[in-house]
């Protein structure tokens, strides 16, 4: 059976299509059967999956939406090793059912009090529908006062932060656009020796959830 991600935020810009579409390439990479979903009315992943070069490794790919969110990953469940899903911005009832059939929720946040604030939404759904879930830190500065204060914040609250974060690179952009994962685009750069990283902690994650079911 898949391992089920939904990548959501409430605050559009987050950077989760970035996210979504790189976390889903490198698990790729990493010989899973891998299958990416838009359920986001902006439908950043789809025009992404459009630009994709036929010689790339074949992610499969679904465009899902309302009810037949549910209906997509009954199907997928028996085709893919893992299923990573982009959500629409904002908790309405898509994103809920989105959460509902996942295993784990990744919730991108950029170095920012509103974005910390504006994820609140979000992990009150993933606990309301009793979900795992994980902030990622994304386009995370170097260095700088506004990272210390949201870090300081994350620690007070004893939020579940995942260890791997992403920095505020180029690079990522740059493989969005030509339909493509930074570890496919900049396979020697910085940031994809991030995704990299993200990605092997998630496939732990997922063989500890796989092996207990």
């Amino acid at each position: 059976m898949a391992f089920i991600i939904a990548v959501a935020q409430q605050k559009g810009g987050a950077g989760k299509s970035t996210l979504a579409s790189n976390l889903a390439v490198a698990l790729l990479q990493g010989n899973r059967r891998v299958a990416l979903l838009d359920t986001d009315p902006q439908a950043s992943l789809t025009r992404w999956h459009a630009l994709r070069p036929a010689s790339a490794p074949r992610l499969i790919f679904d465009a899902p939406s309302g009810w037949r969110v549910t209906g997509a990953l009954d199907k997928l469940r028996r085709e893919a090793d893992v299923i990573v899903m982009d959500t629409p911005p904002h908790a309405d009832t898509d994103s809920r059912i989105a959460i509902r059939g996942a295993d784990l929720v990744l919730i991108p946040l950029q170095a920012s009090l509103p974005d910390l604030w504006a994820s609140e939404a979000t992990i009150a759904l993933a606990e309301a529908e009793k979900r795992a879930h994980r902030l990622v830190l994304n386009r995370l500065p170097a260095s700088g006062r506004l990272r210390d204060v949201v870090m300081e914040e994350l620690a007070r609250r004893k939020a579940p932060v995942m260890a791997q974060t992403l920095g505020n690179r180029s690079a990522f952009g740059a493989a969005f656009a030509l339909g493509q994962g930074v570890t496919e685009s900049a396979a020697r750069s910085p940031a994809a020796e991030e995704i990299r990283a993200l990605a092997a902690a998630i496939g732990k994650l997922a063989a500890g959830k796989t092996k207990g079911k």
